[in-house]
């Protein structure tokens, strides 16, 4: 049976068509009785009102609906396993118990049990039923609220542990080399962007290390630079070195990106703290600094093609150079330079780079790091558009 009515004009309808309700009432008169009630309360509303439950949930599979008026004790189901039933055909639904003068408790049960509000028929006007629509479909938004806000929430907090599980650990056995990173990605709420970075010490005592930035700044570029820096340490530990390891880091980079246009730029070097010595291979990618007492000069490694702008080529060179007793190198990427070095629209660059260093105080790896980003960001008016990665490496 439907009875549909404009009713009176709503002062605060839910939507143009006003509230959709459903009656499930088996007691005829007391479906006359509730659609009374229902024209007094100055709401806007259509009403279908269904007898029993199988009725009730061919209704709600048919149509749209705001809220169930339910009444509790119907031909084929009764109690709380009657209102468990509406619940899972209409999850999103507010449900309002319906119940007799004699059994307040099995109202008070099914609001326990998830109903948005429950009222007793005898004690019922439109006064009383006009404010239980209107708090119970309040109290169902705000569950709604709830529940996508602990959601979020946890799919937040998973990524976040998941995101924090794909940075790398340095694997440094050597107590003469100290490696200090900072990553900041420039995707708000982002753990991670397109650019990596990593550092191991094989069995023979040489260091390794690799900083590289994905073309772009989307998820697809993060998952990029995950996937190279996790191939290039598979790879270093295997025994692969130079130019053999990035001609299959750049295999691997054609297979994996998500459109032809992606590249990556990268830096690696090998370390030999027993020669003195280290040697870098540049794909696209900015020199190493050495950092000696408050000064930085730029190690001149031969320029080679960014990885995948050429697939093939295999334009790399190796450049080898002789290493003070003390001092670091830093790695990094363009996120550090790329921004302004002050009102007058000029970039920082390596050259302002070196400059922040030896202008710098006497500071921890760690501190220096922060102090370096700091300095850029401000000269830049503290914005930050792009990827950051650093790597210092002292001995």
């Amino acid at each position: 049976m439907n009875l549909a009515t404009a009713g009176r004009p709503a002062t605060e309808p839910p939507s143009d068509d006003g509230f959709r309700l459903v009656l499930v009432e088996d007691d005829l008169g007391d479906a006359v009785l509730v659609e009374e009630m229902l024209s007094d309360t100055g709401l806007r509303y259509s009403l279908t009102v269904a007898r029993s439950l199988s009725e009730a949930l061919t209704v709600l599979r048919r149509q749209d609906c705001d809220c169930v008026l339910l009444d509790l004790h119907l031909p084929d189901a009764s109690g709380l396993p009657l209102l468990r039933a509406v619940q899972r055909a209409v999850p999103d639904v507010a449900v309002i118990v319906l119940t007799g003068l004699a059994d307040p408790h099995s109202g008070e049960a099914a609001v326990a049990s998830g109903a948005q509000d429950y009222l007793v028929k005898d004690h019922v006007d439109a006064q009383i039923m006009r404010r239980a629509l209107r708090y119970a479909m309040s109290r169902k938004l705000a569950e709604h609220a709830t529940a996508e806000l602990m959601r979020n929430q946890l799919r937040a907090e998973e990524n976040v542990r998941l995101e924090r599980g794909l940075l790398p650990a340095p694997l440094l056995d050597s107590p003469r080399l100290r490696a200090t990173t900072r990553y900041l990605p420039s995707r708000e709420a982002a753990l991670l962007g397109g650019d990596f970075l990593d550092i191991v010490q094989d069995a023979d005592g040489a260091v390794h290390a690799v900083i590289g930035d994905v073309s772009g700044h989307g998820p697809d570029e993060a998952a990029l630079g995950v996937c190279l820096r996790i191939t290039w340490r598979a790879l270093t530990l295997a025994g692969h070195r130079d130019l053999e390891l990035l001609a299959l880091l750049e295999k691997v980079l054609v297979a994996e990106r998500t459109h032809p246009a992606m590249f990556a730029t990268c830096t690696i070097l090998t370390l030999d703290p027993h020669a003195g010595t280290v040697s870098v291979i540049l794909a696209g990618h900015h020199e190493p600094l050495l950092i000696g007492a408050h000064k930085a000069e730029n190690l001149p490694a031969a320029y080679g093609m960014a990885l995948g702008i050429a697939p093939g080529r295999h334009e790399w060179r190796r450049s080898e150079f002789a290493l003070p007793p003390r001092g670091a190198l830093l790695l990094y990427t363009d996120g550090l330079i790329e921004g302004h070095a002050g009102p007058d629209g000029q970039r920082l660059g390596a050259a302002g780079l070196g400059d922040l260093i030896a202008q710098a105080p006497r500071l921890e790896p760690g501190e220096f790091l922060d102090h370096l980003i700091n300095a850029a960001q401000s000269l830049n008016a503290d914005r930050h558009a792009d990827d950051l990665a650093i790597l210092h490496l002292a001995w």
